[in-house]
């Protein structure tokens, strides 16, 4: 019968059981359960770990972690897609009118030029052109715009273009994009700024500890209820607390650096020396440019400032003949350490080789002139002069003129005396110089005399300058009575 059996069970293609001694028996059941137990094990670390990557329900609100680990964490981050609320939107190319208005905030000059602009997760890739972005050349870089932290916005008070929108960098750059379709600005504007929200929160996940994981993971050190995570908990607690107590504790020390700043500000105010007494003290000293023209003849016991004199005896001792005298500028930098020298009050010798150029001493006597705080023809005498030379009849207007002079002040007068005396030798060498009276009229006109107020049309005003100017030059002789001693 038991052949009959095993006959049968060859024939149904199935193997005979084996069978075994009871302590082998036993041995090989625990062994089975172990592996049993062991697969078990396994599987549910392996369901855990498959739940917070594919059972919604798991997927924690915020991402998983804010540092990146390793790339398998990085993975995981983008296969649960916990990381964006909504997919980069990358553009991959179009022509846009790009203008830079600002390099790390300093101020450039408004230039819009057509641009080829790419988008990527991150950043904006300006080109010169098309051909450009795929170009190998040395000098084919393109414009990166960095748009982490930075701020998008419309913009109507920077360019009188319609659909422009500013992009400023975390640096200060700034950029103004336009385009004559708005759609395509639109799309750009949206496209740009839901880079910036990404590329902005994604350096903020990094920073952060594991504090959004499930707390049924059982992966250790991530949120587990192991008594490793639990001891480390309240270090992590107070290492917060630590860093909100020394965050207070500089808060307010700055502010009461702000304050002790503040408060001895006030009292060097309250005690600041005045002007007289840093003069007195020699601190200070009184100025030559920029002062008033009574004062300072006051100061130096005259009627014509030093300064003038000795320019106008330089011009006239090897300039009178020098093409295009007063007509040509000098270089600014000596003219400035011209001006330095007579403010610091320091012995002026025009006849140094350092001034051996004319055009210096001609341009700081008419810096001179120009930075008087009221002009060498007083405000008050500007209307006055406006009308006499309105009158058309010659001798009238002499007299008109000639009477206006003689109210002026004392240093006034006989400032005007003695520079309308040198211009009428210079008028002299007009054959050398090439000087006219409207060349004169036009470099003193403006610089001898102007308007308080300019409410006035300015050409206007300017035609007026130079008339007067050159009338004056031309009647000198009989206006500052010239030929008598």
């Amino acid at each position: 019968m038991a052949d009959t059996r095993i006959t049968n069970l060859h024939s149904s293609g199935k193997q005979p059981p084996l069978i075994l001694p009871p302590q082998r028996s036993a041995a090989l059941q625990g062994a089975v359960q172990m592996r049993i137990k062991s697969s078990q094990s396994s599987g549910e670390r392996l369901s855990q770990s498959k739940s917070m990557v594919l059972q919604e329900s798991d997927l924690p609100p915020k991402p998983i972690s804010r540092h990146r680990r390793n790339q398998s964490q990085h993975n995981v981050l983008a296969a649960g897609g916990a990381a964006f609320s909504e997919p980069l939107m990358e553009l991959k190319g179009e022509h846009l009118n790009v203008a830079k208005i600002s390099e790390s905030g300093k101020k450039q000059r408004k230039n819009w030029t057509l641009m080829w602009s790419v988008l990527t997760s991150d950043q904006l890739l300006i080109y010169k052109d098309r051909q450009q972005e795929t170009s190998l050349k040395p000098g084919s870089k393109p414009d990166v715009v960095q748009l982490c932290g930075a701020v998008v916005e419309w913009t109507t008070e920077k360019s009188s273009r319609k659909n422009v929108f500013q992009i400023t960098t975390n640096t200060g750059s700034e950029y103004l994009l336009q385009a004559d379709s708005y759609s395509i600005a639109s799309k750009w504007y949206d496209a740009i700024r839901k880079t910036v929200d990404s590329s902005t929160k994604l350096p903020l996940r990094r920073s952060n500890s594991t504090e959004y994981l499930p707390r049924h993971s059982s992966l250790p050190g991530y949120g587990s209820s192991s008594p490793s995570t639990k001891q480390r908990n309240p270090v992590h607690r107070r290492s917060i607390n630590m860093f909100s107590s020394s965050k207070l504790k500089h808060s307010a020390s700055d502010s009461a650096d702000k304050n002790g700043v503040k408060n001895r500000l006030k009292k060097f105010i309250t005690r600041r020396p005045s002007m007289k007494t840093l003069q007195e003290k020699g601190l200070i000293k009184d100025r030559v440019f920029g002062c008033h023209l009574s004062t300072l003849c006051e100061r130096e016991g005259t009627t014509v400032p030093r300064f003038v004199q000795i320019c106008l005896d330089a011009v006239d001792k090897r300039g009178l003949d020098v093409d295009g005298i007063y007509r040509v500028s000098g270089n600014l930098a000596t003219i400035q350490k011209l001006r330095f020298i007579v403010d610091q009050e320091e012995d002026l010798d025009l006849d140094h080789s350092q001034w051996e150029d004319v055009h210096v001493v001609t341009g700081a006597l008419k810096m001179f002139f120009r930075e008087l705080p009221e002009p060498l023809f007083p405000f008050s005498f500007f209307q006055p002069f406006v009308e006499a030379v309105k009158i058309k009849e010659s001798k009238h207007k002499i007299q008109a003129v000639k009477k206006l002079i003689q109210e002026l002040p004392k240093p006034n007068h006989d400032t005007m005396k003695l520079l309308f005396s040198h211009l009428h030798r210079v008028l002299g060498f007009s054959r050398k110089n090439l000087m006219s009276t409207q060349g004169i009229g036009i470099v003193f006109g403006p610089t001898l005399m102007w308007p308080e107020l300019d409410t006035g049309n300015m050409a206007v005003n300017m035609v007026y300058q130079n008339q007067i100017v050159e009338f004056i030059l031309i009647e000198s002789q009989e206006i500052f009575n010239l030929d008598r001693k």
